[in-house]
């Protein structure tokens, strides 16, 4: 029961984050495919943990025929089978001519036709695809190579995210980069090739992608998805290595994570010590990072090492009742 809740609370935090994400700026971005897309990624990822399709499909409450057929329509196109839906749809539209909403409907009848219209609102959306017209009279085409490329220079942190992406998940091989990431082949081509260039990724022995650090500008208006994926990314990967540890783990662990809560006023005492935490903590960290760059540049990295990620973050709520200081560490 407890760990129920914890998973319907974290569910909960999650949405919230994902509708701010969805929302902020003054942008609508569509949702209509997040459940399925949540379903499939758990369900790949209990089966990367070595989880049996029968436990799975117990775990979520369905028969196993159920879940299979599922994960097979959420993975695969029913018109065309061995490709996705986004894929199949995007390719529909890549001819020279435009094709009505009715037409893209009737090609794709034996998939779901919510399914349908999310994947050609994504698209859309994503600027992969253009759309002359609305409703039922809309009528779509894919962009050129030229076009893209107009539109991903001005895609302000499309790059940094790739770059963040390589950095916390790599290496990674074409394939893998293509299941994590959104794009059109050529598209992701593209931005490999430019952070390539810019010396920001390279490939190893075995052609993967991999980067050796990245540096995201305190304040950039440009990265900041980047940097939001990054911290987010640390938080679970702290989470999962205390679950990985054990209910029963004790004693002082390497990763792990503290969260202390402080009430202050205008006018305390330690008002500015706590206020100036975050920027403290900037400072510290981006200076024994230089002087470790600055150490491994002149000595060659040996074939095993470490990675080590530290996290830090500052919010203020502000609250009308006189609560007590609790500035005790919650510890994960």
């Amino acid at each position: 029961m407890t760990r129920q809740i914890l998973i319907d609370n974290i569910v909960r935090q999650t949405t919230i984050l994902i509708a701010q994400l969805a929302t902020s700026g003054g942008v609508r971005s569509p949702l209509a495919q997040i459940a399925d897309r949540v379903f499939l990624d758990l369900a790949r990822e209990l089966d990367e943990q070595g989880i049996s399709r029968k436990v799975s499909a117990d775990m979520f409450g369905m028969a196993l025929r159920s879940y299979r057929r599922r994960i097979r329509q959420l993975s695969e196109s029913s018109t065309e089978r061995g490709r996705s839906l986004w894929e199949a749809v995007l390719s529909y539209l890549s001819g020279s001519e435009l094709v009505t909403r009715e037409a893209v409907l009737q090609r794709f009848h034996r998939d779901e036709e919510v399914l349908v219209k999310g994947v050609i609102n994504d698209l859309c959306e994503s600027g992969l695809v253009l759309r002359l017209g609305s409703g039922k009279h809309a009528a779509y085409r894919a962009a050129t190579a030229d076009e893209l490329a107009t539109l991903r220079q001005s895609s302000d942190g499309l790059l940094e995210l790739v770059w963040a992406l390589i950095y916390r998940e790599g290496p990674l091989e074409d394939r893998e980069l293509g299941e994590r990431i959104s794009l059109p082949a050529d598209a992701l081509t593209r931005c490999l090739g430019q952070l390539a260039l810019d010396q920001r990724i390279e490939r190893d022995a075995q052609g993967r992608y991999q980067a050796r650090g990245i540096v995201l500008p305190l304040g950039s208006s440009a990265g900041w998805e980047a940097a939001l994926f990054d911290h987010f990314q640390a938080v679970v990967k702290t989470m999962v290595a205390r679950l990985q540890r054990g209910a029963d783990a004790t004693g002082e662990a390497e990763s792990g994570g503290s969260t202390y809560t402080f009430s202050i006023w205008k006018g305390h005492p330690f008002e500015q010590e706590v206020r100036g935490l975050l920027s403290e903590f900037r400072r510290k960290h981006s200076a024994l990072r230089q002087q470790i760059q600055a150490h491994n540049d002149e000595h060659a990295r040996p074939a095993q090492f470490e990675r080590i990620t530290i996290y830090g973050g500052l919010h203020v709520l502000v609250d009308d009742e006189d609560l007590a200081d609790d500035s005790e560490p919650e510890d994960v």
